[in-house]
């Protein structure tokens, strides 16, 4: 198991409640050259190609896996080698199942990879605004989502 020292939290950057799946992530990140090791591949998730982050929460609550956690991710530059990504649906504002979920997934991460900080991307690239709102601010306030930063689902494509 590789040694974790941050649980990054990421924001898709689509619209807020769209729900987007991980397989447009992983086209995506396709398109911008990334490319997960065929190793890895063969042995966990092999229709996905590219897609950086260990998981995804979509706009549902669903908590979908891309990388398997000792596969170094692809989602924040200088920190792959030592950290987990998590991408939360949307940019700004989160359904309250995704919020949530987000809430679950991070307590069993901090209780696998103890000592980890749980940061946004934010944190360690500040030329980004990535996920949208403040993760220390969230994580140390018990995890709980600004009333304002929670959205309704637009299922379909709407």
């Amino acid at each position: 198991m590789r040694k974790i020292d941050y649980i990054v939290i990421h924001c898709s950057d689509s619209p807020n409640g769209r729900d987007d799946r991980i397989e447009d992530i992983d086209r995506w990140h396709a398109e911008r050259g990334f490319h997960r090791n065929e190793h890895w591949r063969s042995h966990f998730n092999p229709s996905l190609i590219a897609v950086g982050y260990h998981f995804v929460i979509t706009v549902n609550g669903a908590l979908f896996t891309g990388r398997v956690l000792d596969e170094v991710g692809a989602h924040v530059k200088g920190y792959n080698s030592h950290s987990v990504g998590i991408c939360m649906i949307g940019r700004t504002k989160f359904t309250a199942v995704q919020w949530l979920q987000l809430e679950k997934t991070v307590a069993a991460l901090e209780k696998q990879f103890k000592g980890a900080s749980v940061v946004g991307h934010h944190q360690l690239n500040r030329a980004k605004v990535c996920p949208g709102f403040d993760v220390p601010i969230w994580h140390d306030g018990g995890m709980r989502p600004v009333a304002a930063q929670i959205c309704l689902p637009i299922l379909n494509g709407g």
